[in-house]
Formats: structure tokens, sequence, C-alpha cells
């Protein structure tokens, strides 16, 4: 984790260096490259690699290009050699107008990283324009009163080359009366004057035509003429005079079509026809004539077309009064056109990268460049996004701004960002324009799948069928695409005895939970294994969870008698004297069941008796004991059946014959029988003897084989589970586990409980041990070996 950070520190760091090299480099004095216009498309201006010091290759890998104001791309830049190449053909008058130098800026963006330089293209002007004037013959009226050195304004040429290759110079064709003076406005223009040289005289020459010729500076020169036809006219001595040679104005660029600019106003001394003046402009440009309208009579001018402070700041226009004998007079009008806000700043999108990898440092995400074609406050902008995004706006040179994260983005919290960058000037009204821009996060395997619990708990009940739905289990994975599937396995299970792959299996896409054979509670009542849950990103993620399968039991074991044996061989016979008391033990009926709970409840009745009322069976622990006094009227023999039942549902049960036969005392060699002849007596003493042998004989033998079941036991469930016997002699009362009486069960007996280890605070009765010999049949022994089952409860 340590390292991944350091790792994100250190890339930040590389981010932040190139982009503060980027800013100084920017902020350097712009490279100056020269192209004269009219160069053909293609003609190599410069290798950029070299100029900046980068290798071959470079250009491409950093994503370079080139951007510029212009509506043509004039720069073609080869990303594999570095060269920079001529795209279009450029006509510098068509470029930049009378502006000199024509300079055409633009920067090479690199992205990766961000970095930006500073370069113009210098487009020297080559003479390809001749000057023009815009009327083809210029008249002009002269008194013939007028004194040599009268000098008259006359229209002045267009030039649109610039600089050497502009207008320099004005010729007149030879002639007696005129030279040519050229007059600097102070301004890079020259005007024509035409200068009187001696007097003329309309009797003489009445028109008089000269050839007026415009030169340029360039090498060869161009030319062009105007013809200028002079009429000399009858003497007017006054000559209109305006009241101001200068004015000035300023004019909001958005004021109306027909809103006036100014009244000019000039005065004639003279009367009459020669009094009267007309306004009119003098020789004014096509764009003069298409924005101002003057009023002849008034002087008053209007505005035609709407102004436009980014495209021409200054208007200067020269207005002539003429009166009707000819003279005239001039002044100068100089319309400054003010700005107004009346552009709103744009936003130019240079790159834009998304979706944008969750996790990521630092990232650019955008990089963009603002402007506002106003000037001025109007001109300013400030650039800003929402305040609760995790981006940075980073502003760089020539306006440049890079959209960068501030902080590692997380898809799970958002999948993307809707940003909205505002741009605003600081002009009166401010002006805004919105940019919104959608940037994605996408997924990185980030999140590992995570269960609903820790922990599951299952029931199912024993026999049940194969393939049997017992449960599910449940994990999301906040991720997305294949990083959020999710795939469910078994893990290997803690216990290496526990067969856990022939007990469940998983479906591994929904995590459901099949039992792969009938369960046996008698033979596994819970267990536990651990499932996982991997997802499929790259690397995988997992978790796992812990799932309890506890069996519940069905009454599926019928009690089993273990005393006394019902095993088909002689009938077990209880001694019973006559003088015995009422609820004298007779015998005991023990019995066990293999199912646990309620269905190993055991109960005792007498379902049938020789004599009824004679016996009873205490239901809870299968005593039989005599219900009252017996007496001499009674029958020596008889035969009771017991019922043995369990609680289960529905209860299962089991019987066993008991055979009851009266004494008058154990110590007599044999038990007459009242009103038998002394041959019977014989015979029925020596079968008394004979049964008691018998009785002793079994009741020995069943001692012993209970010994011995319960040691074998003992010894198997101590190998298995790690269980120890012990007599806990404290904890139950002795008429539970010690069996006596005066009846025919002439021995004490005990009977050794085995408790499991580790079975906590339900600790249940396992087996009955007898301590005793073993006197079962090895019959009887082996059924009670094949069914375990009988282990798990004891009733006495």
């Amino acid at each position: 984790m340590e390292a991944s950070m350091e790792r994100a520190v250190q890339t930040r760091q590389v981010l932040y260096l190139y982009v503060f090299l980027g800013m100084s480099w920017a902020s350097a004095e712009p490279l100056r490259y020269f192209v004269a216009e009219e160069t053909e498309r293609g003609t190599f201006l410069t290798n950029l690699a070299n100029d900046l010091g980068l290798g071959v290759g470079v250009l491409s890998a950093r994503g370079s290009r080139i951007l510029s104001d212009q509506n043509i791309q004039f720069l073609l830049l080869n990303l594999l050699t570095g060269d920079l190449l001529l795209n279009e053909k450029l006509d510098r008058e068509e470029l930049c107008g009378p502006t000199e130098p024509c300079v055409l800026p633009f920067q090479l963006l690199l992205e990766k990283p961000f970095q930006i330089c500073r370069a113009e293209l210098w487009v020297r002007d080559i003479n390809d324009h001749s000057p023009v004037f815009l009327h083809t013959e210029i008249p002009l009226e002269i008194l013939e009163s007028t004194i040599p050195g009268a000098a008259f304004l006359l229209e002045s040429a267009q030039d649109l080359d610039v600089g050497n290759n502009s207008l320099s110079n004005y010729t007149i064709s030879p002639n007696a009366y005129f030279h040519i003076n050229v007059h600097d406005s102070g301004e890079g223009s020259i005007h024509p004057e035409l200068v009187l040289d001696q007097v003329l005289d309309r009797e003489e020459i009445p028109e008089l035509g000269l050839t007026l010729t415009a030169l340029d500076g360039g090498s060869p020169p161009r030319s062009g003429t105007a013809l200028v036809r002079i009429l000399v006219v009858d003497i007017n001595d006054n000559a209109p005079e305006f009241v101001q040679s200068l004015y000035k104005v300023q004019m909001p660029e958005n004021s109306p079509i027909g809103s006036m600019v100014v009244a000019v106003s000039a005065r004639d001394l003279d009367t009459g026809s020669n009094g009267e003046i007309v306004y009119a402009f003098f020789y004014a440009t096509e764009r003069i004539l298409k924005t101002f309208q003057i009023n002849s009579t008034t002087g008053n001018l209007h505005l035609k077309a709407e102004l436009n402070y980014e495209a021409i700041q200054i208007y200067t226009l020269t207005i002539q009064a003429k009166d009707a004998g000819g003279l005239s007079g001039k002044c100068t009008v100089v319309v400054e056109v003010t700005d107004i806000n009346d552009n709103p700043p744009e936003l130019l999108m240079s790159s834009f990268t998304s979706p944008i990898a969750e996790n990521s440092p630092a990232t650019v995400v955008a990089v963009f460049r603002i402007r506002d074609k106003d000037s001025g406050n109007n001109g300013k902008m400030v650039c800003s996004i929402q305040d609760d995004l995790p981006f940075v706006l980073k502003p760089s040179v020539e306006n440049f701004y890079t959209l960068i994260t501030e902080k590692p983005l997380d898809r799970e919290r958002n999948t993307g960002y809707n940003i909205t960058i505002t741009v605003t000037d600081l002009g009166i009204p401010r002006l805004k324009i919105e940019h919104s821009i959608t940037v994605l996060v996408s997924d990185v395997n980030d999140n590992a799948p995570a269960f609903t619990q820790t922990s599951y708990t299952l029931l199912v009940r024993e026999n049940n069928s194969p393939a049997l739905h017992i449960g599910s289990v449940s994990a999301t994975d906040r991720d997305a695409g294949t990083n959020a599937q999710v795939t469910y396995s078994l893990l290997p299970p803690q216990d290496p005895h526990l067969p856990l792959a022939s007990l469940v299996s998983i479906n591994a896409d929904n995590g459901h939970l099949f039992a792969l054979r009938s369960l046996d509670y008698e033979a596994l009542q819970a267990f536990e294994f651990r499932v996982g849950a991997t997802d499929r990103g790259s690397p995988a993620l997992s978790s796992e969870a812990l799932v309890r399968v506890v069996v519940a039991d069905d009454n599926d074991n019928s009690p089993f008698v273990l005393y006394p044996l019902q095993n088909g061989s002689a009938p077990c016979t209880e001694l019973v004297p006559r003088a015995a008391e009422a609820g004298y033990l007779v015998t005991k009926v023990v019995a066990v069941d293999g199912d646990s709970g309620q269905n190993a409840w055991l109960s005792y009745q007498l379902l049938k008796a020789t004599e009824p009322g004679l016996f009873g069976v205490w239901a809870h622990n299968g005593e039989v004991r005599t219900a009252r006094l017996l007496s001499e009227r009674d029958a020596a023999k008889h035969r009771l059946v017991v019922l043995v039942k369990d609680n289960g549902e529905p209860p299962l049960s089991a019987t066993v014959t008991l055979h009851v036969l009266l004494v008058d005392g154990f110590s007599q060699p044999y038990l007459p029988l009242p009103e038998a002849a002394p041959a019977e007596a014989q015979a029925d003493s020596l079968t008394v003897y004979l049964v008691i042998t018998l009785a002793s004989v079994s009741s020995l033998f069943l001692l012993s084989v209970l010994l011995f079941v319960a040691v074998r036991l003992c010894r198997r469930n101590r190998a298995g589970s790690g269980g120890r016997c012990s007599v806990p002699e404290a904890h139950f009362p002795g008429h539970l586990v010690d069996v006596s009486g005066t009846g025919s069960v002439s021995q004490s007996y005990q009977y050794e409980i085995c408790l499991t280890g580790g079975s906590g605070t339900t600790s249940e009765f396992k087996f009955l041990k007898p301590i005793i010999p073993n006197l079962l049949p090895q019959s009887t022994r082996e059924e009670v070996e094949e069914n375990p089952s009988f282990r798990n409860n004891v009733s006495f």
C-alpha cells in the first residue's frame, strides 16, 4: 500500500514538473519564422524538433499539433520528421490588410505531458499589386485668376502592398503650367498636389489634360495612371472655408444605423451662385462610402452601416465644400469607434480525455483555450468550474487552461461527472458562456465480493432426497462489468475427515447449495464448511463465508429392548415371592432409541397380562412392580407383554414379553403346587429348579453382554472423537444407575455413563455399559454393534 502511494506521488511530481517546464517554455519569447506571400504550398519552413531540441519521434509520441486563430490551417506539421511546411498559399493583403508587419501567431501543443510553445509566422510582402486610382479621370476646375504657386489636392491612388512596395511617388506628364508636389500626411500615406507654375488664360487654353502617374517602391516598380482634366473657369475670388479644419468624434460600435456622427459647416463670402455651398466626400474609399453618408445641403454626417470595433477602430474622412463658382474648401473628420462589450467569450477545446480510470493519480482531462474579441476590460476573462467536483483548473499561457483531476476518482461513488466550464468577461454588462463536458469513470477491480452474511446456518431434515436444494449464499460486488461477476465455490474443509465433496455441492453462478446424498442424523448431526466468492477481475478478488449445516432428526428408529432379551431362546423368567409387598420391584425393562430429542423419549405401558391388576409398569423408567399384595389364589405363572413407545410423530414402538413365576421363597428346593398329585409335585419341583438356574444364568449372561458392548463402544468413541468415559455418581441419582432388589434379579448391577467430549452444555447420554461380565449371546451382541444409533440415548 505504501509503495503504491509512493509511486502515485512520484507520478504526480513528474506531471507537475512537465507542466511547469511547459509553462516556462511557453512564457519565453516566441519562435519566429519568415515566409514571403504567394509562396507555393508545401514549402519547407523549419524543423520544429531541432528548434525545440527534441529527438525524432518525440513530437509524435507526445501528441503534438499546431493551433492558431486563423480560419485556415496555414501550417502543416510532419510528426515523424518534425518538419514544418506551408499548407496554403498566403495572401498577405487578405490576411493582414494594411497592417505591417503581418504576423500570424500560432502555438505548438504537446499533450503528453501538457506543454505549449509559442511561435510566429511573419509574412513578407511582395510587390504583387499596382497602385490604382479610384477614378480613371479626375476633373479639376481652376479659375483663370489663380496665381502661380496655388496647390490643388488630387485624388490619391491606393496600393495594397506595404513597406517599400507601397505607394512612394507621383509624377505628372510634362507641361508648361503645372508640376506635381507629393505631400506626406504623417500617417504613412502620401497625397499628390498639383501646383500652378504660371497664370492660366481661359481664352487661350480653356481645357488642359494631364496624365497623373502613381509609382510604388517595388523592384521593379509598379505604376497606375489617371487623367487629370483641368477646366479653366471665370474668376470666383472667394472659396468656401470650414469652421474647423479637423473634426474628431467618438462613436460606440453599437450605434444604430442613421445616427448622426457630426455636422460640418463651411461658409463662402461670395454671393449668388458663387456663395451656394454643396458638401460631399472628397474621393472617399469604398469602405467609407458604404459606412457613412453626408447631407449635401446641411453637412450632417450620418451612419449608413453598422460599426464594428473589432474590424476598424478609426475612420478618416475628407469632406469638401464647393460653391457654384467651382471654388472649394476641405476639412478632415476623424471618427474613432469605441468598444462595447458585445462579444461573449469563446472556448476552444484542444483535447479531451474520457473515460478516466478510477484510482488514477492527477490526470489531465482537457486542454482548452479561451478568447474574447473585445478589448480592455471587455476582453478580460475569468474561468471557473463547480466547487463540489474533484477537478481543478490550472491556467497556462496564451489563455490556455488544463482541467486536471484533484484526487483519485472512485467509480463506486460516482460513475461520471458533468462539468460546466464557465467563462465570464469583465465588461459591463458581463457576458459569459458555459461549456459542459461529461467525464466518465472507468472501473478498476478494487472491491472484493461481499457476502450478505458472514455465516449461514442451514437446517436439513435427515433422510432427505439426493440433490435437494438446502439453501443459498449470496455475495455482491460493487464493481461493474466482469469485475462484478461473482463465481461461487466450496473451499477445502478444515477437517480432513469430512467428506465434503460427497455431502454438498454449490452452483457456481447463483450460490445455491444442494445435498448430494441422503443425510443420517444418527451418523452426522452437523458439519461446517466455507464457501468462496471470486470475481472475474484481473487480478481476481475473493471473500469467504462460513456455512453450518444442521441435520434435523426424524423419528426413523424404533425403540430397542436391551433387557430382557428377545432373541428367540428360552424366555426369561422372573421369580417373585408370594410374600412381596405391593410395589415390589419384579424387574426392569431397559430400552434405547437411536433418535434424539423427543423422538427418543420412551414410555412404557403394560399391554397384556395374565391377571390384570396384579402387576404394573412405571411409564418413565420401565420398572415392573407388583400392584397389590399376592395371595394364594393368584396363579403361579404369569405372562406380561410390555409396550415400549417413543414420543416421535408418528410414534414407533416395540414389545417385550416377561414371564413371572410366583414362589413361596427362594430357599425352597421346589415349589409345591396345591391340588397336585405327588408325582406332579416332584415334576414341578424339578421345573422350578430349572427355571431358577436358567434365570440366574440368563441374568449373568445379559449383564456380561451389556458390559462387553459398553466397553467396545466407549473405545470406538474414544478413538473417533477423543471422548472419555466416567461414572458420574455424584450427578445421577442412585435409583437411575443402581438397580437392586429382593426379587428374581439377585445381583446388583450398575451402568457406566459415557459423555461425549466437547458437546458443551447440551451433553446427552450416549450409551449404557454394564459393569458386570457380559451375559448376552453372540447374535444379540452383533446386532447391538451393527446399530451404533443405540449409543445415542438410553432410558432406564
